[in-house]
């Protein structure tokens, strides 16, 4: 049998085997590639659309708040004009207080007391007069406290009368008010 050099068919064969290696690399490669700048563009457009819902969310979100802000404004408002009402109702109420006391005080006095001085201080009443005796002094306190209008008669002084002569005694007497409306509150609405 005569010699047959296999070599060099062998070194062809194994460079055909690496070329179609090389080839087949190349193709897997490209495949990839093309399979990754696919998968980038889905996700891509997937990020565009989640920003997209995003800012959608965030104009919604800030017009809501816009809405909240006018809705706390209108219930400031609201409560603003309930305080103003109430206060208006309060001073409708008590509107001829000063008369009423007036009145009031006019009936409960008995005979035999004068009064010299009414000054209002604060939620009450300072009154100062006269009296012939404490009895009717105790009639008058008596009937302040079956008063409607005013209420809690505190007697503060009895001064008898200096000379031996006099009869009348000095007093003062501290009522308070039962519809009293404080004039702070006035002043702040």
């Amino acid at each position: 049998m005569p010699y047959i050099n296999l070599l060099p068919w062998r070194e062809t064969a194994r460079k055909e085997l690496q070329q179609q290696f090389l080839a087949i690399l190349g193709a897997i490669s490209a495949v990839v590639i093309f399979l990754l700048f696919l998968l980038s563009i889905y996700y891509g457009q997937r990020l565009e659309g989640q920003e997209y819902r995003n800012n959608y969310l965030q104009s919604e979100i800030s017009i809501l708040t816009q809405r909240i802000n006018e809705i706390r404004n209108l219930n400031d408002k609201k409560s603003d004009l309930n305080k103003r009402i109430a206060l208006i109702e309060q001073l409708q109420e008590s509107r001829n207080l000063g008369t009423e006391i007036f009145n009031e005080v006019a009936g409960m006095v008995p005979t035999g007391i004068y009064l010299t001085k009414i000054e209002k201080k604060g939620p009450s009443l300072l009154i100062n007069g006269k009296s012939e005796s404490n009895n009717r002094l105790s009639n008058m306190m008596r009937n302040i406290e079956r008063s409607e209008l005013l209420e809690a008669a505190d007697l503060d002084s009895i001064i008898a009368g200096e000379k031996d002569t006099a009869l009348l005694s000095d007093f003062t007497m501290t009522v308070s008010v039962k519809k009293y409306v404080p004039e702070t509150e006035e002043k702040k609405k």
